[in-house]
């Protein structure tokens, strides 16, 4: 069973009950739910996760001064429901995982994740914060939200990047992008430098995958979790596909070798399956900015692109 299901279905069975007959007076301003750090707030939990962090559980978030009030009292409570459920054992919790479920103080949850306890307003704070953490603040399911505090915030940040933070997200992407697979793998391997051509590639795997959220509007996980992520997007979602392929290309040391070293320029050496693959991930990226009305050139080149979307803003 998903955590995020075992979860509600625990909070319906205690939860619940527990605030309402415990604690009347608070029960007003609590917000139930499971959200967070985690595989199983992403939904993606499976058998393997299920070694750690796994169990019977939820979270309880309580305004500041509630759960000054209320907040140990109300903890002592919740360690108190049973410790089995439906026949899954108690949570089994490592050490970095502590204090992710539980009753927890709405702002100290939003700081611990993002850095700050309210949604951001300009465009310096909204730029400050990791997609990651927007990610993981927003991510899970809350089962209710009684005082409305706790939800307010998640709407805010689920309501996405103001188009000016958007956009430059994107052209920082794509920057990096172009600059990993399209220019420094091909430098790097002309020079024989397989670990810095790796390295690029790898970059180029992760900001491909980032530029695809963001032109899905949606914020990208942790990179743990990018791929998996990457197959519920509306669109795009065959970049993924396309991206494993790049490690199943057999070492293409032999197609660079002779290949004389060049000045600064877009080179495209299509005797190394890697580079048609980076290409054609391009193209996809490429063809979306397109849809999106973010780009009206065809140059697969991912820098060309970039100032035409900086001036959309």
């Amino acid at each position: 069973m998903k955590g995020l299901e075992l979860a509600e279905k625990y909070y319906e069975a205690y939860g619940r009950k527990m605030l309402d007959t415990q604690f009347p007076e608070a029960a007003g301003y609590a917000a139930a739910g499971l959200a967070g750090h985690g595989s199983e707030c992403f939904g993606f939990d499976d058998e393997i996760s299920m070694d750690h962090d796994y169990g019977p559980s939820f979270c309880i978030w309580l305004p500041r001064d509630v759960y000054a009030r209320y907040g140990e009292r109300m903890q002592e409570a919740y360690d108190a429901l049973p410790r089995e459920f439906m026949g899954f054992s108690a949570r089994v919790t490592q050490a970095q995982g502590g204090g992710r479920v539980g009753v927890l103080c709405t702002e100290d949850f939003y700081a611990g994740i993002m850095g700050r306890e309210t949604a951001p307003d300009k465009l310096s704070d909204w730029l400050a914060i990791d997609e990651a953490s927007l990610a993981a603040a927003t991510n899970g399911r809350i089962f209710e939200d009684r005082g409305g505090q706790f939800g307010a915030v998640r709407e805010r940040l689920l309501g996405y990047y103001p188009r000016e933070a958007w956009l430059r997200r994107l052209v920082q992407s794509l920057a990096k992008a172009a600059q990993a697979g399209q220019y420094n793998y091909a430098r790097s391997m002309k020079r024989g430098e397989r670990l810095a051509a790796e390295m690029a590639l790898t970059d180029f795997v992760r900001e491909s995958m980032h530029a695809v959220y963001l032109l899905n509007r949606t914020y990208a996980p942790y990179d743990k979790w990018l791929r998996r992520g990457l197959k519920a997007l509306p669109s795009g979602a065959e970049i993924g596909d396309m991206l494993d392929l790049l490690y199943t290309i057999p070492d293409p040391a032999e197609a660079w070798e002779g290949v004389a070293p060049d000045a600064y320029v877009y080179h495209l050496n299509t005797d190394d399956g890697r580079v048609l693959i980076v290409e054609a991930v391009c193209s996809v990226i490429v063809q979306m900015l397109n849809e999106a009305g973010l780009s009206e050139l065809r140059d697969n080149f991912l820098q060309n692109h970039l100032q035409t979307i900086l001036e959309k803003i």
